[in-house]
């Protein structure tokens, strides 16, 4: 992870109250691994109702403040106290996290809920031949606003979202679901973008999306190479501290705003024969859920992790860390992504999300 500079940090000091932002992305969950490993974290208890059960547990997850709880449940023996021997698989991909899913190499999968819908409704309406039919274990991590941001230089023109028409917006690449053309959303920051900019009356047809591999985006961003750019964090807070970029467009509002955004997920054949595990693997992660939904045990490790000052890390702002799951809300991504033509019908219908919830 690169780390802001004191002098960029001494610039982001001087931003409004309200822009004050964490290093919540791609590396510091990674980062938090060490913390909760050498230290107990304040808000966490160590038990849980489960049953007693017995076998190992393999979760792949790609780094991200969305899955903070996971190691925060780790820390605190949740697990642990079940019976559950419980071990994290870093991914650098949903892909090859999905391949390994197949494969039995890990029995959870955490992962943005775009791809992961994209991925089973490809396999459901394949008559189920590629073997991947999953089912939801637990709800992990949800929108909050200002965690997905629409971003261009300063004097650049782009001050309302319709300036965004004929522009280019560059944002990480695409993963599972697939980008036919350049206006085609390909990844659950898309697909909520292109839905506040239709309600912004923007012509979506004339904003076009640029891959840009996530450690490029603020290189081509201050080299223009694209117009703005559509991003999480820690790439917010690297853009408008380093480069003074400005926000156009709140991706997690209006239709969006709570948005579930991340999940973990379990092949069905998997869950039919291993229940007991299954369901004291969740009852141990809502330990670690409901801590982090206090924000004070994540404030703390993000502190210890990144070197965050108390002041700033009392002040940033974090998404929800939901202790259940909703079927509605979850079927808001589904619904998203159809009306956008981003994921396939199934038996000419959406994907359903309460068939995949896992009881």
């Amino acid at each position: 992870m690169r780390l802001v500079p004191a002098s960029a940090r001494a610039q982001s000091d001087r931003r409004p109250a309200r822009r004050v932002r964490v290093f919540a992305g791609v590396a510091a969950a990674a980062a938090v691994l060490t913390v909760v490993a050498g230290c107990r974290v304040p808000g966490m208890s160590g038990g849980t109702s489960a049953p007693q059960v017995s076998g190992t547990i393999n979760v792949g997850a790609a780094p991200g403040v969305g899955v903070v709880p996971l190691y925060l449940a780790l820390q605190s023996g949740a697990f642990r106290h079940t019976g559950l021997t419980v071990h994290v698989v870093t991914y650098s991909s949903i892909s090859s996290e999905l391949q390994d899913l197949q494969a039995g190499k890990i029995q959870v999968a955490y992962g943005d809920y775009a791809n992961m819908f994209y991925a089973q409704a490809h396999a459901l309406a394949a008559g189920g031949k590629s073997g991947l039919n999953m089912v939801i274990v637990a709800d992990g991590y949800d929108a909050a606003p200002n965690t997905m941001e629409v971003l261009t230089l300063p004097n650049s023109g782009i001050v309302t979202p319709k300036n965004l028409q004929g522009k280019t917006i560059g944002t990480t690449e695409p993963q599972m679901m697939s980008m036919s053309n350049a206006g085609q959303p390909y990844s659950l920051e898309t697909v909520a973008t292109q839905s506040v900019l239709t309600n912004d009356n923007v012509t979506l047809a004339r904003v076009h999306w640029r891959p840009v591999g996530s450690s490029a985006l603020l290189g081509a961003l201050a080299n223009h190479q694209v117009n703005a750019i559509l991003a999480t964090e820690p790439t917010i807070f690297q853009a408008e501290s380093q480069l003074g970029a400005v926000p156009v467009v709140d991706s997690a509002t209006g239709a969006t705003a709570n948005l579930p955004l991340d999940g973990y997920f379990a092949l069905r054949s998997f869950a039919s024969k291993n229940s007991a595990q299954l369901t004291a693997f969740r009852s141990a992660l809502e330990t670690g859920q409901s801590a982090a939904s206090q924000q004070a045990p994540v404030r703390a490790a993000l502190e210890h992790s990144v070197g965050l000052a108390m002041s700033d890390a009392s002040l940033v702002t974090l998404g929800i860390y939901p202790t259940s799951m909703n079927a509605s809300d979850l079927q808001r991504v589904v619904s998203l992504m159809f009306f956008f033509n981003a994921i396939p019908s199934v038996n000419g219908s959406q994907l359903s999300v309460q068939s995949m919830i896992y009881h």
